[in-house]
């Protein structure tokens, strides 16, 4: 395959690359067609490998990567048309800028792959590209969205993630599709091997005695504010009373759960307010998404509301979105083009909070440890030093449009609770709400567009995960073994 590609135009095996990353993202969410996703790396992989030049090979990479990006993330245009009077010109901009910039750290690996040669180079392609991902998820905060391991939610290989994350089912996928590439029947035979090793973990571990039950029911709230009508004054009092209908329907459960600023109103401004949502709840407390502000500082905050209309707890998201929650050079960014943060509704950002936090709630509920939205998608962030009973996630990802961007969010936030072995509820302001056992399967949810609530009871959780107590120290040991075997059996020039 990688003679047969050299053969061909520059041009053409650019098209080739770029339309194998569109492939590739085949198996993302909500299309999961991992099948067609593994080929497509592959073929992607021989491309690269094939290239005559470093150059050509970073080139190779990196319109394999933006094909992959443009394909994976086109949800990226949707906060630009919210409001597409004033942001909307920006849309297209935004697409091909974040496709091809994070398709840089695939073209570093291509780059890096061409240094081998023979057998060695899909193997070094494979092995660079699970360390540029890696990288993706730390470099300039981080964007770990859409990682080739992604591929496998859903199915049996993604159990692996309990044992080496996200990064390490990235790099096992990575090297299954470049070993047929650098072996061919052989490769292909440890190929089929590594897969099935992977599913057979997955099978075992889905068949695993199911944890006791953790005993509490907890209401989900999804009020369905659409993102265009969210924030209008007139419209507040509605949604607002909407959140409290649905609090005070039927049974009283042991928890309420509103998704990320589903209150309309500011925390320290709105006289009364704990009390409206204490009484609707009945005695069980209430946690809801607000903002509030100290001066001309603003937070992204979650607020535990007590049953005599205290705050029993507080967390302020700390893992700010860019351009989302905050303005990289903001001053400087709405000079030129008017732009602040899409999300902040006071300022022209939010302010950071102090970092990851376990909650407790109390006998019966437990510890949680709170996620708003955006900080589900970063592993290394759920590695708190005091281990939760169970995981929150209040999210509105009316962000993200109706097509690809929720169903990916959701398909990350399954990820947390495999890699730490917890279950996990997630409530969303317009979808998709669910709850998911400590393997990561949905139990039950509420689908996109829906306004409602459902009670669930928290199922039980696994003990602490390898992942969860080393984090990603056996991929960079892995990293680290295979860079050092392509060194080693590297033939000298000349050789």
């Amino acid at each position: 395959m990688i003679a047969l590609v050299r053969t061909h135009p520059m041009a053409l095996r650019l098209a080739l690359a770029f339309g194998a990353g569109v492939a590739l993202a085949s198996g993302q969410a909500p299309f999961g067609l991992w099948w067609l996703a593994l080929p497509a790396l592959a073929a992607l992989i021989g491309i690269v490998a094939g290239a005559a030049t470093r150059r050509q090979a970073a080139l190779l990479a990196l319109f394999g990567g933006a094909g992959h990006f443009a394909a994976a993330l086109s949800w990226i245009v949707e906060p630009f048309l919210i409001d597409a009077e004033t942001y909307g010109w920006m849309a297209p901009f935004a697409l091909v800028l974040i496709s091809f910039g994070l398709a840089l750290f695939w073209a570093l690996a291509g780059w890096l792959a061409h240094l081998g040669a023979g057998w060695r180079r899909p193997i070094a392609f494979a092995t660079a590209l699970g360390a540029a991902e890696l990288a993706r998820g730390y470099v300039l905060t981080g964007f770990p969205w859409a990682l080739i391991g992604h591929i496998w939610v859903g199915a049996w290989p993604v159990q692996v993630a309990s044992l080496i994350g996200p990064s390490g089912l990235t790099l096992l996928t990575a090297l299954a599709a470049a070993l047929p590439i650098a072996g061919r029947a052989r490769g292909l035979g440890l190929s089929a091997a590594l897969l099935a090793a992977m599913a057979g973990f997955g099978l075992w571990r889905l068949s695993l005695p199911e944890p006791p039950p953790a005993g509490p029911v907890l209401r989900i709230v999804q009020p369905n504010a659409e993102q265009r009508m969210k924030w209008d004054p007139d419209l507040a009092a509605t949604h607002f009373s909407r959140l409290l209908t649905l609090t005070s329907d039927g049974p009283r459960p042991d928890l309420v759960i509103w998704p990320e600023t589903s209150v309309p109103y500011l925390l320290d401004r709105a006289p009364g307010l704990l009390s409206e949502i204490a009484a609707a709840g009945r005695g069980a407390p209430v946690i809801a998404g607000i903002q509030r502000g100290e001066g001309w500082r603003f937070w992204n905050s979650l607020v535990v509301v007590g049953p005599a209309g205290e705050i029993a707890g507080l967390y302020d998201k700390h893992h700010l979105a860019p351009f989302g929650e905050y303005v990289p050079m903001g001053d400087l960014m709405f000079e030129l083009f008017g732009l602040r943060a899409f999300a902040a509704q006071e300022g022209f950002g939010y302010s950071a909070g102090p970092g990851p936090q376990v909650l407790d709630l109390g006998p019966g509920l437990g510890k949680v440890l709170p996620l708003i939205c955006y900080e589900a998608v970063f592993p290394q962030d759920l590695r708190t030093a005091e281990r939760p009973d169970w995981i929150l996630q209040i999210t509105n990802d009316a962000w993200f449009g109706t097509f690809n961007g929720p169903y990916q969010h959701l398909a990350q936030t399954r990820l947390r609770a495999i890699e730490l072995g917890l279950p996990l509820v997630r409530s969303a302001n317009t979808g998709i709400s669910a709850l998911v056992d400590a393997r990561g399967r949905v139990l039950s949810d509420l689908p996109l567009g829906e306004a409602g609530y459902k009670d669930v009871a928290l199922p039980g959780a696994f003990p602490a995960t390898p992942f969860s107590r080393l984090g990603e120290l056996p991929v960079l040991v892995a990293l680290l073994a295979l860079a050092a075997l392509l060194v080693a059996t590297r033939r000298p020039r000349g050789a």
